[in-house]
């Protein structure tokens, strides 16, 4: 059991990672470069991201971190592994707060950006970039906060069930 529970606790940090990396790739470079384009440019690169993400690779970060979390939880929830359960729980909580950011405010920027249909169609590009950009770029900012919080919570775990053995 112990080696099932570490190995949870492995894929789960990793799936965290990747979430966690995603957020502050964007961060650190995807939104600063896209700052520097025009209107046009900006909203057709982002209506493009924002398709193309979607995809398993994404899903196995961002699903694959929270259930693999959860699991992780289960797992640790008797025995002398229980001392590693704050920190899994306070990945949960960060992580909880990601999705929360991702589904109450990116998600539906996103969602008004594909609604306007293609660039090339839209009257007011620096209108829709000015009410998508500054904002996105904030929550995105906490997202990557919280989601490396969440992959930190999960690698002092990793340190402590080590210590366990």
């Amino acid at each position: 059991m112990s080696v099932i529970r570490t190995a949870s606790l492995l894929a789960a940090t990793v799936t965290m990672g990747l979430t966690a990396g995603l957020f502050y790739a964007y961060a650190c470079s995807v939104m600063i470069a896209l700052g520097g384009t025009d209107d046009r440019t900006f909203v057709d690169v982002m209506q493009r991201i924002n398709t193309s993400i979607l995809n398993g690779w994404f899903g196995i970060g961002f699903g694959g971190a929270i259930l693999l979390t959860g699991i992780t939880a289960a797992l640790h929830w008797r025995g002398s592994a229980r001392s590693v359960l704050p920190w899994i729980v306070a990945a949960i909580v960060l992580y909880g707060v990601m999705f929360v950011i991702t589904s109450a405010v990116n998600v539906p920027l996103n969602n008004q950006l594909a609604a306007a249909g293609a660039p090339d169609g839209i009257a007011d590009l620096a209108g829709l970039r000015a009410h998508f950009e500054g904002t996105w770029v904030r929550w995105n900012i906490v997202r990557a906060v919280s989601s490396t919080g969440a992959l930190g919570c999960l690698a002092w775990a990793l340190v402590l069930e080590g210590r366990i053995r």
